[in-house]
């Protein structure tokens, strides 16, 4: 169905309606206020969103980056940032115009049998990315609190429940605090480059001057920027959206998407600089000192102490923690829309968090390597990205399908652009980690 007759339906519960009636009488244009408390409202999806941007698989990959070429490879983060942008606000968009996220438009719009096998390899992809995401955040209690792998992994996995109950009282305490941990990242990637003391013309330089220094560094910007876009959080940011505000006509669906606007580029910006900062800590701090062989997560935090003192890896440990717990939490939600979308039947969130937790637990306790197991995730990303950005693609650009916010022609062939260098770099990540090529 589309938007065009703009039905009013809104899930109202207690956390949301406080949010929902500011937000209605702004685009309404009965609002006196002014400034970011007129924007206020509408912050929220993307910041969900963002986390999958700065999940514990970006530490990696950023660290590596850094610690191996320093800043030169602090473009590829820059033009990374810009494609999430692009991807989230399609996905968002998609959510406003048409009242449905997306696995619910792939299950509309295609034959059923593809139906089915779109669910079944993104509730592996989903799983997969958790697992990582899950890992990542026992790691960081292990770094932290110094207790068993183990045992930090379930604690994450108590500390996952807990947030996610917090869903029963509507949309608001969830994005409170995923915002918040988002915001632990950040503060935590300031004190890193306060401590490491950047050369910033390098790194200003470095941001907007694509370059390369061999075939590693073309590979290992292949990984930056071909595992950027997680599958998942395409699917899940449709959803944050379509119940959350429903305009009534065409003229409050274009305000309501320039304020939707406004929460990616700030979100996305927001991740895009924690990233940014990971890799000038480890160019700044690794590379300086001649460390390019530091790889993984619990080296980086090691050497960390003697290089920068013990408040360093604390902060590295906090910030880990933070990515760990809220990219967790993002992940079940994502695979409670997943499954919602693509066969219109969900089971309790805890029995998926119960469920998906479950795998990591195994890995743990069989005591895989951490780090590597981050990077199997990646190769899981590349297999489900195809299903999340091409229809997205095709979606957002049918006008009976979005009414009024159609994407412009420019932004359809960008996207069908951005879409096929994504699947080409994802193509080349994947033979680069299968052949250890």
């Amino acid at each position: 169905m589309s938007r065009r007759e703009w039905p009013i339906r809104s899930e109202v519960r207690p956390g949301n309606s406080s949010t929902v009636s500011a937000a209605v009488e702004v685009l309404e244009g009965r609002s006196a206020k002014r400034g970011i408390s007129r924007v206020l409202p509408f912050l929220g999806p993307a910041f969900v969103a963002s986390v999958a941007y700065i999940d514990p698989g970006n530490f990696a990959t950023n660290i590596q980056g850094g610690a191996q070429f320093g800043y030169m490879l602090l473009w590829v983060i820059v033009a990374s940032n810009l494609t999430a942008m692009l991807v989230q606000t399609l996905s968002a968009k998609l959510g406003i115009a048409t009242g449905r996220n997306l696995p619910e438009m792939c299950r509309d719009q295609f034959p059923r049998p593809v139906v089915w096998g779109m669910w079944v390899i993104n509730e592996v992809v989903a799983m997969a990315t958790d697992l990582a995401e899950f890992v990542g955040a026992a790691l960081g209690f292990y770094l932290l609190l110094q207790i068993p792998l183990l045992l930090a992994a379930v604690l994450t996995g108590i500390v996952t429940f807990v947030i996610l109950a917090l869903e029963r009282h509507g949309f608001r305490p969830v994005e409170a605090v995923i915002t918040g941990f988002v915001g632990v990242i950040a503060v935590s990637y300031v004190i890193e480059t306060i401590l490491d003391r950047p050369d910033w013309l390098e790194v200003g330089v470095n941001a907007v001057i694509p370059r390369f220094a061999g075939t590693e560094s073309i590979l290992l910007a292949t990984g930056i920027l071909g595992a950027t876009v997680m599958p998942h959080v395409v699917f899940l940011h449709s959803a944050l959206t379509q119940h959350r505000i429903v305009p009534k006509d065409d003229a409050q669906a274009r305000r309501l998407f320039r304020f939707e606007v406004t929460d990616v580029i700030i979100a996305m910006g927001l991740a895009g600089a924690v990233n940014a900062a990971m890799l000038i800590m480890a160019a700044s701090t690794f590379y300086a000192k001649g460390l390019a062989h530091i790889a993984s997560i619990e080296e980086a935090h090691r050497t960390l102490a003697p290089l920068l003192g013990t408040t360093s890896s604390t902060v590295f440990a906090i910030s880990l923690l933070a990515s760990g717990l809220s990219s967790s939490t993002v992940g079940t939600m994502a695979g409670q829309v997943i499954m919602q979308g693509f066969l219109h039947r969900q089971i309790p969130i805890w029995l998926r968090r119960l469920v998906t937790m479950t795998p990591a637990i195994v890995v743990i306790g069989a005591g895989l390597d951490p780090t590597r197991t981050l990077v199997i995730s990646q190769v899981m990303l590349s297999f489900g990205l195809p299903f999340a950005l091409v229809p997205l693609v095709l979606f957002t650009s049918r006008r009976d399908l979005m009414g009024v916010l159609v994407n412009r022609w420019g932004t359809t062939i960008l996207a069908a652009t951005i879409t096929a260098i994504i699947l080409v770099l994802n193509i080349i990540l994947l033979h680069r980690i299968t052949t250890g090529g």
